[in-house]
């Protein structure tokens, strides 16, 4: 019993043993990936502080990571286009803010009211302008070698490339190869002759293409980050009959790049002669403006002689590279404020903003200086107006504009005085009337005093406080005054990255290959194939045309006459023939050139696999 107990432990171990080899062999024949234990030591190498960076270097020139940035860079100028921004227009940013108490805190950490200077914007710009950089800077350094160098030399087996042809000729290899190197460089092919054959390549536009596509992006960019830090822009709104100078205290507002020098300013001023609005009177368009221009006198330079211009939307007044854009138009009311003794105590248009596209206006009216109440007191007055080119909503309790043009103007005034809190040295908008230091004028039933008037009509201030007359309606424009000097060089850039996106996509570039030696007949044997660096249906074609002209200096040979055979040896009729053991296939021309084949009967379209 012990003895086969011993017998069987036995060969128990001699399976372990056996099995753990096995394992071991299998290990070594697996492909799996192997687990290294931890108490080994073993693992992978850490990389250096170099090591990484190289690696991070790579991903950030790679195709790939380029392609994702400008990706997120589309993705981060959506927001820009919209949610207001600060550096177009302030009032949209503080409308906004008013409306959506909830997300604006939220649009300010994330600082989407200034998408295009935030942190994030900024840092995939450069990121993007270092990966180009980093991508151009090699490949230029290799394409460049490659103008230099040569094409290669012809494979030592031409039937093997995707299109071939060949033929026998009794012209001398030298001629035949002289023939080759004319036709190929009047095709404007880059040849030269290499041992027996003439080796030439076109189509290096592609990499020139591909490379003015890239540079053109980094001209756009840098083009975009000068416009942002070199430029100026700032509006302004003219009454008809006004004039601008290009100064910084006539602007209304101003805006500038980081790094723009206000001593840069164009010195012209313009005045706003007239401005012609007219609008569709009909139809489903109606009250569509048709026309809406801006008729002005400019001076250019601080003698210069008056020229006289229109400015239309998109159409911009350029000059000395400033740019005047027309983006706005309204009605001014011309009002006049008598005191109660009736003097004149002021006279002006006053400007009102609309608030729908039939110019529904509202605004105020302030006389801040020279009115005196009936004590002989100085005081402010003040009055919140509301205007509508073309009166509608008469008995329906509220008053509109049914049409753009001043075919019907009322102005409805409300009057108060005291203080209008402009001595406090607190900026306020013009165009908004502070009440909380002031007091209603009271009616005559008891309530704050208002009226609708049209031209020529009066409203009287109760208790000898003087009259504000409607005197008639003026219209202004305003305009916006830009300086962007990389404007230029970004429309160069976008003109030159579709050139070079057109060529990278269009321009194929192929090598062709012309072998002429000389046959064990002493008959000159033509090879001639073709190998597109990519993808090229028309390759084919071409080899076929090369071919053509090469045939007329090297005109096919008349076929040599048939050799006698050796007798077959006889086939015993019950074996299967095997491949390769066919009569067709002893006979066949394989595509490996055994024997030359005519243009005639192997068409370049044949292309060899």
């Amino acid at each position: 019993m012990s003895k086969s107990n011993g017998t069987e432990t036995r060969q128990r171990e001699d399976e372990r043993g056996q099995g753990s080899a096995h394992g071991a062999a299998g290990e070594r024949l697996s492909t799996a990936p192997r687990e290294e234990r931890a108490d080994t030591g073993a693992g992978v190498p850490a990389m250096s502080v170099i090591g990484w960076a190289r690696w991070f270097w790579r991903q950030l020139t790679s195709m790939r990571v380029a392609l994702i940035l400008l990706f997120l860079l589309s993705l981060g100028a959506i927001p820009g286009s919209l949610i207001p921004q600060t550096s177009v227009d302030d009032m949209k940013v503080q409308a906004f803010k008013d409306q959506h108490t909830t997300l604006t805190p939220i649009y300010e950490k994330l600082q989407l009211f200034d998408v295009y200077s935030s942190v994030w914007f900024s840092a995939i710009y450069i990121l993007l302008f270092v990966s180009l950089i980093g991508c151009i800077v090699p490949r230029t350094g290799q394409f460049v070698g490659q103008l230099r160098s040569r094409p290669p030399g012809a494979p030592k087996r031409l039937t093997r490339l995707p299109a071939y042809t060949t033929w026998r000729t009794e012209a001398e290899p030298e001629e035949v190869r002289e023939a080759a190197l004319a036709v190929l460089r009047k095709r404007r092919f880059r040849a030269h002759e290499t041992g027996d054959a003439v080796a030439a390549e076109k189509g290096y536009l592609r990499e020139a293409g591909n490379l003015v596509f890239h540079i053109a992006l980094i001209v756009m960019l840098v083009a975009f980050a000068s416009g942002e830090l070199f430029k100026s822009e700032g509006g302004k709104l003219i009454v008809e009959g006004d004039g601008f100078s290009n100064t910084l205290t006539q602007y209304d507002d101003f805006k500038s790049g980081s790094l723009y020098d206000s001593d840069s300013l164009a010195p012209f001023s313009f005045v706003l002669d007239e401005f012609v609005g007219t609008y569709e009177k009909s139809g489903p368009q109606r009250g569509t403006p048709r026309t809406f221009e801006a008729r002005v006198t400019y001076t250019e330079g601080a003698e210069g002689a008056e020229r006289k211009d229109v400015i239309k939307v998109n159409e911009p007044l350029v000059v000395d590279g400033t740019k005047i854009y027309l983006i706005a138009h309204g009605y001014a009311p011309v009002v006049t404020v008598r005191d109660g003794r009736g003097k004149v105590v002021s006279r002006s248009a006053v400007p009102l903003l609309p608030i729908d596209n039939n110019i529904t206006s509202s605004g105020a009216i302030k006389v801040m200086d020279g009115y005196k109440d009936k004590n002989g007191k100085k005081t402010q007055l003040g009055f919140k107006a509301f205007f509508v080119p073309t009166f509608a909503g008469e008995g329906k309790g509220q008053m509109f504009s049914q049409f753009p043009a001043l075919d019907f103007p009322v102005l409805a005034l409300s009057a108060y005085h005291g203080s209008l809190g402009v001595d406090s040295g607190l900026a306020q908008n013009v165009y908004q009337l502070d009440t909380s230091k002031m007091k209603e004028f009271k009616g005559e039933d008891g309530e704050l005093l208002k009226k609708m008037m049209m031209p020529g009509e009066k409203l009287d201030l109760p208790d000898g406080g003087g009259s504000i007359t409607f005197d008639g309606v003026e219209e202004w424009a305003s305009f916006q005054i830009s300086q962007q000097p990389g404007n230029g060089w970004a429309l160069g850039g976008s003109v030159a990255a579709i050139a070079g996106l057109a060529g990278s996509l269009f321009i194929q570039r192929r090598r062709v290959w012309v072998r002429a030696v000389r046959g064990a007949d002493g008959v000159t044997v033509v090879e001639m194939a073709g190998l597109g660096r990519s993808e090229s249906a028309r390759l084919p074609e071409e080899l076929g045309d090369l071919s053509a002209a090469v045939v007329a200096t090297a005109p096919v040979a008349a076929e040599a006459p048939d050799t006698p055979k050796e007798p077959e040896t006889p086939k015993d009729p019950d074996t299967t023939d095997g491949p390769g053991t066919t009569d067709a296939t002893t006979d066949a021309t394989n595509e490996a050139g055994s024997r030359p084949v005519h243009p005639a009967e192997a068409p370049v379209e044949g292309a060899e696999k």
